[in-house]
């Protein structure tokens, strides 16, 4: 038995997501991105973007390329999504037509955006689910929502709680515009995002609600892009002050930075190993390990630190990955 299949029920499992979602929207950027994932493998997401990358006029063009992209062969690992235009737009239906038709087989995920509340959230995935019906896919592509207004806000723990929810991420940029001007520019920089109050805010209501339902919160964008040292501040404080699990990126030398600011220190995968695997050996009943008592709450703790590892691409010991994730199929 696998330390996952110990220590929690089906029902407490959050989707295991890449920590890095990067967006891009311009073809040869989007085929950039995609030849990116596959040199370094599926420890980050490409979404390719219908909303801000599609031409003025050429909407329809655009999602089609989309799709014929999330089918290509550059698509190596199942980890391509796309980001539809709002639910209100006139784009919007054809996007997920386009995208569910073509390319629903493959398609990781779907990200909507700015929705004004779970009404917003409710019309996006009944359009999804009867675009899926009519196209005789069997299987559920996942729901991903961008939380960037007042209304969506106000209603985060519905939203999370939706059975079609995967992950919700916050849109910084949108969040502070529709404060008209009561937020100052300076909230939307790097390290100004992580000292206003209603930012801050915001940011805590998204990832609790998330971890409250099983569900990934993703962390804003930092618009930087060449400041490295300042995306990884934000990377690191996401991940470990703010409960964030996942983080956008706009650009592609951002991918490493934040894959590494959200990857366990070599410390701490080695120590998470060791009680895993006295724990294990204790058919996990209590341990003491190095003058410190550890039970099933600690333990899965340092089952997820593991996990992360894994996800981030860290190495683990052969047997290891053999006795826990191989031979569970994970």
């Amino acid at each position: 038995m696998t330390p996952r299949e110990a220590l929690f029920d089906v029902s407490e499992s959050a989707p295991a997501l890449p920590v890095c979602d990067h967006y891009s929207g311009v073809e040869a950027r989007m085929r950039k991105s995609l030849e990116l994932q596959g040199e370094l493998g599926p420890v980050f997401d490409v979404t390719l973007d219908c909303e801000d990358g599609a031409p003025v006029g050429g909407e329809a063009e655009h999602a089609q390329l989309c799709a014929e992209l999330v089918m290509s062969a550059a698509n190596r690992f199942g980890r391509v999504g796309a980001r539809v235009h709002p639910v209100d737009h006139p784009s919007f239906e054809h996007d997920v037509d386009t995208l569910v038709r073509r390319a629903g087989a493959r398609l990781a995920y779907l990200m909507v955006p700015k929705p004004r509340g779970l009404a917003d959230v409710q019309r996006a995935v009944d359009q999804i689910d009867h675009f899926i019906r009519i196209h005789g896919h069997g299987r559920d592509i996942p729901v991903h929502v961008l939380v960037e207004t007042h209304g969506a806000l106000c209603e985060v723990g519905a939203i999370a709680a939706h059975p079609r929810i995967e992950s919700m991420s916050f849109g910084l940029m949108d969040f502070v515009s529709a404060h008209r001007g009561a937020i100052p520019a300076s909230a939307m920089s790097a390290e100004g995002q992580f000292a206003h109050p209603l930012v801050l805010r915001a940011k805590l209501e998204i990832a609790a609600a998330c971890h409250a339902h099983a569900k990934v919160p993703s962390h804003c964008v930092v618009t930087e892009f060449k400041d490295l040292r300042a995306l990884s501040a934000a990377a690191t404080r996401a991940c470990r002050e703010f409960g964030y699990t996942r983080m956008w990126s706009i650009h592609p030398d951002q991918v490493r930075t934040i894959v590494e600011a959200f990857a366990p220190s070599a410390a701490e995968t080695d120590l998470a190993i060791e009680i895993l695997r006295a724990a294990q050996a204790a058919q996990w009943a209590p341990i003491r390990h190095r003058d410190t008592l550890h039970d099933r709450a600690s333990y899965r703790y340092f089952w997820q630190v593991v996990e992360r590892a894994r996800r981030t691409g860290q190495p683990l010991p052969a047997e290891l990955r053999q006795a826990w994730f191989d031979h569970a199929g994970a």
